[in-house]
């Protein structure tokens, strides 16, 4: 057996599972899945995760080549429009990775296009950032990691200004969360801050320093910022001895392959999606030139294939194949904790389909001349 097919099996898994979820969900966007049934919990609107459900329809449609997957991609895509004006920062999410692997699709890009710009209008320099939003309930002025990644590449698509505010927000939110400009280096990143205006930038209880997801986030917009530089002032230097920190301090590098929703000694339940976002950026970042580029490229391989052989439901399983479980959405309030998360579906297919060569990982697009039309065999 060649020892890369387990890399088409899972792929051909998660994709088979974005057809099942497609015909259970109906017209509402899925959130995520009991581990038992595989039954969805949905939301009508698609909130911040709908980019990952749209993404995947692309990723799907890329994979097959057929016309009628692309036809539904794009019909979701359309449905998250009213976000593009909406109050929060999670558009970034919403909008670069449920956007960009569509390609040279014109809706999608003049979509992604139109929420460059509204992000952009948000975006408040006296605070360096777009702030978190009121969109979603709570305090408005915040800066918290999940809202980096996606956003800093959005804005850059809104011009030089867009760059600008790009480079701003991402190195504010780096200051704040890892230690930096007068702010003593974080052993654990402090993954949220709220701002107030007699003592400035404070720190946040929740979500609590040692967030495996909110450590992976900041990594993956690292990598993202490392490998499509914004402008002149990104601080390429900066970025590098971040990615070191998170690495090495975070565990991200030599750590379990798999990792506790919580850094933080206490027991909580294991985080998949916390493991697909890192293997993504990892895998990004085993493109940047630099010592670490082979470590990070091992580093990836091993943590998809644990994905894969520990995590992801197969068939005669009771449960519906492609799942990929021990997702936790959150250890303290209890919502799903070892559950199907969609972004973490969403980042192993990536992580996945970046393998088999289906997208040019760099970009997050489908790769030159690649398709899934009269695909006869592994992509390599």
């Amino acid at each position: 057996m060649n020892p890369t097919d387990w890399v088409d099996h899972a792929l051909a898994a998660v994709m088979d599972r974005v057809t099942t979820t497609e015909a259970a969900v109906g017209d509402r966007f899925p959130l995520y899945a009991e581990p038992g049934d595989g039954r969805w919990t949905t939301t009508g609107r698609g909130s911040w995760t709908g980019g990952f459900w749209t993404g995947l329809l692309w990723l799907r449609a890329r994979y097959t080549g057929d016309d009628g997957h692309r036809r539904a991609a794009a019909a979701w895509t359309a449905r998250l429009a009213p976000w593009a004006v909406a109050d929060t920062a999670t558009r970034g999410l919403i909008f670069w990775y449920g956007t960009a692997p569509a390609g040279d699709d014109p809706a999608a890009a003049a979509l992604r296009a139109t929420a460059a710009e509204a992000c952009l209008a948000a975006y408040d320099p006296a605070l360096g950032i777009v702030p978190w939003g009121a969109a979603l309930g709570g305090p408005r002025l915040l800066a918290r990691a999940d809202a980096v990644p996606g956003m800093t590449p959005l804005l850059a698509c809104a011009g030089t200004e867009g760059a600008a505010a790009a480079a701003a927000h991402l190195h504010r939110h780096l200051d704040l969360c890892l230690g930096g400009e007068g702010r003593a280096r974080r052993r654990r990143p402090v993954p949220a801050w709220h701002f107030d205006a007699e003592a400035g930038w404070q720190p946040r209880a929740e979500p609590a320093a040692g967030w495996s997801r909110g450590e992976a986030w900041l990594l993956l917009a690292v990598a993202e910022a490392l490998l499509r530089p914004y402008d002149a002032t990104h601080r390429p230097d900066r970025l590098r001895t971040a990615a070191q920190q998170l690495l090495s301090d975070g565990g991200l590098l030599n750590g379990p392959l798999v990792p506790a929703a919580q850094r933080s000694g206490r027991l909580t339940p294991l985080d998949t999606s916390a493991a697909a976002i890192t293997a993504v950026a990892l895998l990004k970042l085993s493109c940047v030139p630099g010592p670490l580029a082979p470590a990070c490229s091992y580093r990836a391989v091993a943590v998809l294939r644990r994905l894969a052989d520990a995590h992801l439901t197969g068939a005669g399983s009771g449960r519906p194949a492609g799942m990929l479980l021990d997702g936790c959405y959150d250890a303290d309030r209890g919502p799903a904790v070892r559950h199907e998360l969609i972004w973490g579906d969403y980042f192993l297919a990536l992580g996945l389909a970046a393998l088999d060569g289906l997208v040019d990982i760099t970009r997050v697009e489908p790769a030159r001349g690649r398709s899934g039309a009269g695909r006869a065999g592994p992509r390599r």
